[in-house]
């Protein structure tokens, strides 16, 4: 992973606060040259700093409003085996392994509860799946963020929050 300093957060921040900004407007945004910039967004990538180009979409407006966590209880051996039938279904819109008593959380999206328990049924088909508990999705109290993490990160690098 490549280490920030206080421009690379500036620029992340940028980009957190508008995502299509072009380089052009970061750069003039931020004060930096086009080339910096550019070089900078090349290093963060090859680093692994973005996680995805990806736009994230609502499930809902896809027509699958069901969304649930399902903790997963697998023959660990059987992991990777596990891990690519899951990619498989395609319900699954993210999965992701636990320690302790759960071996992965599986989030999922379905068109209404008997899709769930549909889906549901067929990762317990899965070989070396021995048991799920599912949770369904009521609301979302906290969405995805890194912008705290983007200001406790300046704090440790020495530089002011914004």
């Amino acid at each position: 992973m490549t280490k920030l300093d206080a421009v690379d957060l500036d620029l992340l921040r940028a980009l957190s606060a508008d995502p299509r900004a072009t380089v052009v407007a970061l750069a003039e945004s931020l004060g930096l040259s086009r080339n910096t910039v550019q070089a900078r967004m090349a290093r963060l990538e090859r680093g692994g700093v973005f996680l995805s180009y990806e736009r994230a979409l609502a499930p809902d407006a896809l027509g699958f409003p069901i969304e649930a966590f399902l903790q997963v209880t697998v023959r660990q051996a059987e992991l990777p085996a596990i891990r690519e039938a899951l990619a498989l279904v395609p319900e699954v819109v993210q999965a992701h392994g636990l320690s302790g008593q759960v071996d992965l959380l599986v989030r999922v999206a379905c068109r209404d509860t008997q899709h769930l328990f549909d889906t549901d049924a067929r990762i317990l088909s899965i070989e070396g799946v021995e048991r799920t508990e599912t949770s369904l999705v009521m609301g979302e109290v906290i969405g995805y963020r890194v912008a705290p993490l983007m200001q406790l990160a300046r704090r440790g690098a020495g530089a002011t929050p914004a």
